[in-house]
């Protein structure tokens, strides 16, 4: 479609738009109602989840890699209705054993590993699949647009994923998500742009061969390069601090469920703020110099989160939750809108699953540290932990990007 076009005429990408607002409202609510399951049916200790975030993205470290040179060799559209449907059934096994009295902590463990595996597919296809829908042009446009209805989601998720828990139970919560993962399914599945068929012949190395040119790609690439390292060290943070806040919210601080949920709402207000303003920053500050200004602005304010106490004290964790996310979203549509330029599409899926992979690969390992620690230092200490690796994004993307303004300024000497 056309530069010129708005989004919102696009009956395509509102289908696209619907099925994602859906699916990460469910995400949202289930993101707080299956630890809860764990910790308040199962009685979880802070290391078993941590190794419940680990399950979720061990696949990017097994399979993250060859799902992108997969991807780049066929169309993405039935991947990602595959995908969608692949959750929704995984996830509909968890309210079934539940009802039967049957759920154990191995079975959210495995679910969680399924889960994993198939959203790797999803997020690889996903972030390819968007220039087909609305156009190079239209990227950023698009992944705003796409990330504030998201955003809605994860500000009404965790605050009605708490409230749901309360009233209805943590299984039957999770029984919805199932259902808003269906509906995704169904929303992609009436998109009607013409995905161009892929030749496999066009490119017919060995699956490794293949796979070694997008890793090649990024790491030549000297700004990539630098987004992978930021991107990985965001999300080793974010692990860690995953692992231990729902625990400490509602232990250490003894707040009860739906409280849980407002707080991570609250902080969640900024993710719509950030998503709704990122074209208008990027054009105020510079379409390459948002990456870095983003996380240098607000990365600091996440070592607040430690300091909160019961009452009129959880301000302060929803401050420091309310900048990273805010900074987070506007790096993230950012980076993903940098990344959707610079990659050629033949190999955009093989660049998309490197990135994954690198961003990814650290989770599993930050949740398992995050738990350990919460075990050994308790979870005050351990969120301090966190906010401090937080810190050394901003100064990596900076290094790479300082001197360019526009992902246009970008020249050849990035490659390296």
């Amino acid at each position: 479609m056309s530069a010129r076009t708005p989004l919102r005429r696009s009956r395509d990408f509102r289908l696209l738009l619907a099925g994602q607002t859906t699916s990460q409202l469910g995400a949202q609510i289930s993101g707080v109602a299956i630890p809860l399951l764990a910790v308040t049916t199962l009685d979880a200790s802070p290391l078993e989840v941590g190794l419940l975030g680990a399950a979720s993205t061990i696949p990017f470290a097994v399979i993250g890699l060859p799902a992108g040179a997969w991807l780049d060799r066929m169309r993405r559209r039935p991947v990602l209705i595959a995908s969608d449907i692949a959750r929704a059934l995984f996830l509909a096994s968890i309210p079934v054993a539940a009802w039967l009295g049957w759920l154990t902590m191995a079975q959210l463990l495995i679910v969680a590993f399924l889960v994993g595996f198939a959203r790797v597919f999803f997020d690889v296809g996903y972030r390819s699949y968007i220039p087909t829908v609305v156009g190079r042009d239209n990227v950023l446009a698009g992944n705003s647009a796409m990330e504030f209805l998201r955003a809605g989601g994860q500000v009404a998720g965790p605050g009605l994923g708490g409230i749901l828990v309360s009233l209805i139970g943590a299984a039957n919560v999770v029984a919805a998500q199932a259902v808003t993962f269906a509906v995704s399914a169904l929303t992609l599945a009436g998109i009607r742009v013409r995905e161009e068929p892929r030749d496999p012949s066009a490119d017919s190395g060995t699956l490794w061969s293949r796979v070694a040119e997008g890793l090649r790609f990024v790491i030549h690439h000297r700004v990539l390069r630098a987004t992978a390292i930021a991107s990985a060290t965001s999300n080793f943070s974010f692990a860690i601090s995953s692992a231990v806040t729902i625990v400490f919210l509602s232990r250490d601080l003894g707040q009860p469920a739906w409280v849980v949920g407002l707080v991570l709402a609250a902080a969640s207000v900024t993710v719509m703020l950030g998503a709704a303003t990122t074209p208008r920053a990027a054009r105020a500050v510079g379409s390459a110099r948002i990456v870095w200004v983003s996380l240098a602005v607000t990365s600091p304010f996440t070592l607040m989160v430690a300091f909160a106490t019961p009452g009129l004290g959880l301000a302060i964790a929803v401050v420091g939750m309310a900048a990273g996310e805010i900074g987070q979203i506007v790096y993230s549509i950012s980076n993903v809108s940098l990344r959707q330029r610079v990659a050629p599409d033949a190999i955009l899926a093989r660049v998309n699953a490197t990135m994954q992979f690198a961003i990814m690969a650290l989770f599993p390992l930050g949740a398992l540290v995050g738990g350990i620690l919460g075990e050994l230092m308790g979870t005050r200490l351990t969120l301090l932990v966190a906010g401090a690796v937080g810190l050394i994004a901003p100064v990596v993307l900076y290094l790479a990007i300082r001197g360019y303004r526009d992902v246009d300024d970008l020249p050849e000497q990035v490659i390296s």
